[in-house]
């Protein structure tokens, strides 16, 4: 089907999760034809997903290629990685297409990435952003419900702020003000913020993340905002191999990998939700 005259095919499918109607869910949109980017903005409006990415095959078709173009939208911006998308997007090619390849790369804003097959799930091969000390804005602590004196960090590359906090509880107990946070217009560049404390059980680390300024105010399970969390949490341990969950009400499992590039590789598992064609 893909984009045969008004029609595209299109998957909903939960990222980062085995079970339905948790994880994250993402739309993808399979392309044969590139669409205009006002065109794509106006269907991830449609959707109405917290991500929606867009596949155009360059070396033959979505059956059997190893090359993608990929772009992500919210419904309000485009995005320049978006990790759990792209792990729904694995799911598709590999699980849906029937596409025999052991691996696939996809071109993007971020630069190249790469998807593979995993006996967990699919792993997404993604540049490691890692965070640098700075100040939190005090907007943004207000509206997270938080006091002053947090010291924060930026990463710039994911353009995300990082809050560390204590527990896990105080990660769950967060009730942002999301009227509040979007009001903040110093953010030193940051499209989302990151909360982020020690994990329960068998987690090395736990996390939220908000994101009023892009069109979401919670986004369940982030894989980009992993490739910050990774390199920083990976410090603090001394480890290079991290289990995270993103303790959303939805919640999520991040298998995160600090490699050489430097990289991070993110591994998850995807649940196909629904499966149709979408008339533009």
């Amino acid at each position: 089907m893909t984009t045969r005259g008004n029609r595209v095919e299109l998957f909903h499918l939960d990222a980062f999760t085995d079970r339905p109607f948790t994880g994250n869910p993402a739309a993808v949109c399979l392309l044969d034809q590139v669409l205009p980017a006002s065109l794509m903005r106006k269907i991830a409006g449609e959707i109405n997903l917290s991500e929606t990415a867009f596949i155009l095959p360059i070396d033959g078709d979505h059956a059997n290629a190893t090359r993608f173009r990929i772009r992500w939208f919210t419904p309000l911006v485009e995005v320049n990685l978006c990790g759990h998308a792209t792990l729904a997007t694995a799911a598709a090619i590999f699980m849906e297409m029937g596409n025999p390849a052991e691996r696939i790369f996809f071109e993007s804003k971020s630069g190249p990435l790469t998807a593979s097959r995993s006996t967990n799930g699919f792993t997404l091969d993604f540049p490691s952003n890692p965070p640098h000390p700075c100040r939190v804005p005090a907007g943004i602590l207000e509206g997270l419900g938080l006091t002053d004196g947090k010291t924060g960090w930026l990463s710039e590359e994911a353009e995300m702020l990082l809050v560390p906090l204590e527990t896990y509880e105080e990660v769950r107990s967060l009730s942002p003000d999301y009227r509040q946070l979007l009001a903040v217009s110093e953010r030193n560049g940051a499209q989302g913020v990151i909360v982020t404390a020690p994990g329960p059980e068998c987690f090395d680390f736990c996390s939220r993340y908000f994101g009023p300024w892009e069109g979401i105010n919670e986004d369940p399970v982030t894989g980009s905002a992993h490739t910050v969390l990774a390199p920083y949490w990976g410090s603090l341990l001394g480890k290079s191999c991290l289990r995270a969950l993103q303790a959303s009400e939805r919640t999520g499992i991040v298998e995160a990998r600090l490699v050489a590039g430097p990289r991070v590789e993110l591994t998850g598992k995807v649940r196909l939700v629904m499966r149709g064609s979408l008339f533009v």
